[in-house]
């Protein structure tokens, strides 16, 4: 029997650890098991209602390799057909990704235990937190294939770069290793490959003790600024906020607060 590709991890905190799976293969985005075990094991995520945040890291000393080579040189996969299917494939397959993780309420944490690399950079660059082991490497490196990014890596790398240093890493197709990431704020922080994922849980476990309904309103705010007049965010950011006073998590929390004699829960 196969192993899974994908491994899912519910912890009684409320934090969800996905692991990418194949570490013989340096867990590949382009086989077409790992992508459609990716796919389903984010929408259960999405649509668990325990779910408080999630972690992606890989199995073994790579995050993930991203696309592999020898079924690009080969044509298989969803590197094979012509280019309507490719288009096809690939917009039913790996761009879903960053169309499920930009939906997904929930914080999100890339715990990048090793070489993030071309997909597998991309994957990282989804979610809302990086943590790189002194290990990692992030690798936009399409352009050394003749390639682009095609699940939306750019998009998200100008984002949180900027222009003028996405389009340098990109153009120049340059590996950023992790204390570079940490420099330019594509990491948080940087630790020993044994340190990173008790450090990664502990920051999951203090985000998911917060309150679960003011921790997705914020995100989805804070991903709205991107992309919203300031007056139509306004009209979102009051209306969140009305349906914030009327939680049982504000209530506690003033009451807290105001009798200082327990925590909130």
């Amino acid at each position: 029997m196969p192993k899974p590709r994908v491994l899912i991890d519910k912890r009684p905190d409320g934090v969800v650890v996905l692991t990418l799976n194949d570490p013989d293969h340096r867990n590949p985005l382009s086989d077409s098991a790992m992508i459609e075990a990716l796919i389903a094991g984010l929408h259960g995520i999405e649509q668990d209602p325990k779910a408080r945040v999630l972690v992606i890291t890989g199995q073994g000393t790579t995050f993930s390799a991203g696309g592999n080579v020898h079924d690009m040189h080969e044509k298989t996969g969803i590197f094979g057909g012509s280019a309507a299917e490719i288009a096809e494939s690939y917009r039913a397959n790996v761009q879903q990704l960053p169309l499920i993780l930009s939906r997904i309420d929930i914080p999100t944490i890339a715990a990048v235990n090793g070489p993030a690399i071309g997909a597998g950079c991309d994957l990282s660059l989804m979610c809302d937190l990086r943590i790189a082991a002194t290990t990692a490497l992030f690798g936009e490196v399409f352009v050394d294939l003749g390639l682009v990014s095609g699940d939306g890596g750019g998009w998200f790398l100008v984002r949180h770069l900027g222009y003028q240093r996405a389009a340098e890493i990109s153009f120049r197709a340059r590996p950023v290793d992790a204390q570079e990431a940490l420099s330019l704020g594509l990491a948080l922080e940087v630790l020993e490959p044994g340190d990173l994922m008790p450090r990664t849980l502990d920051l999951a476990a203090e985000i998911a003790a917060k309150p679960p309904a003011a921790i997705r309103m914020t995100k989805r705010l804070l991903r709205m600024a991107e992309r919203t007049q300031l007056q139509d965010y306004l009209t979102t950011v009051g209306t969140m906020q009305a349906a914030a006073h009327g939680t049982p998590d504000h209530a506690a929390a003033v009451a807290a607060f105001v009798n200082r004699s327990r925590k909130p829960r």
